[in-house]
């Protein structure tokens, strides 16, 4: 049997390093975000999210720090920047964005989830909603924070969904949730089936 060259060959004793070259940076390559490519961008977001003026000018001035920090030229970052308030303008006249009607629907659905007005105010003002607008979506009525207290209850199964749980505790639970004393005890003592009935209403409502 004819000797195998590699076997002949003498083990080699140092490591071998090897140099991986580094990955070329695609944010860098890409070319200087501009009005038209922001605008873009601004469509592409509204086809999947809701938002409002000001989350979308997040979202774009987010985009343009992105390519900066890749080694943009800052310069042309400004430019796009400046070109923000622009396009958001733009879009809320062609009505592609709308606060009003974001906050409708979003306090809507807040609310027969069980968030209490105090909760709602704080999402849309986080979104950017101005205390007007937040108002005028989600208006102060005598039963609007007891439906949303009692789906709350629901939720957290206390109250009239729970099985005799610590009052105090309950209490407390709904005061964090943003309800007041007098909500969160009328929410409590309501009975099984009136609560099942005031929330079926408000499901159809």
């Amino acid at each position: 049997m004819k000797d195998c060259p590699w076997l002949a060959a003498p083990f080699a004793t140092r490591e071998t390093r090897v140099t991986i070259p580094p990955m070329p940076d695609r944010t860098a390559a890409r070319p200087a975000p501009d009005a038209a490519s922001l605008r873009e961008a601004a469509l592409a977001h509204l086809a999947r999210f809701a938002a409002t003026e000001a989350s979308l000018a997040r979202v774009l001035a987010r985009r343009v720090e992105r390519w900066e920090r890749a080694g943009g030229d800052p310069a042309a970052s400004r430019a796009a920047r400046a070109a923000i308030p622009g396009i958001v303008r733009d879009l809320v006249a062609a009505g592609a964005v709308n606060d009003a009607a974001f906050a409708a629907s979003r306090a809507r659905r807040l609310a027969r989830a069980g968030a209490s007005r105090r909760a709602v105010a704080a999402h849309l003002a986080a979104r950017g909603v101005s205390a007007e607008i937040a108002q005028a979506a989600d208006p102060d009525g005598e039963d609007r924070d007891f439906t949303a207290a009692l789906a709350y209850a629901r939720r957290r199964r206390i109250g009239p969904f729970g099985a005799g749980g610590d009052r105090l505790k309950e209490l407390a639970k709904l005061a964090r949730a943003g309800f007041s004393r007098a909500v969160a005890e009328r929410a409590l003592a309501t009975d099984p089936e009136t609560a099942e009935a005031i929330l079926l209403a408000a499901r159809h409502a």
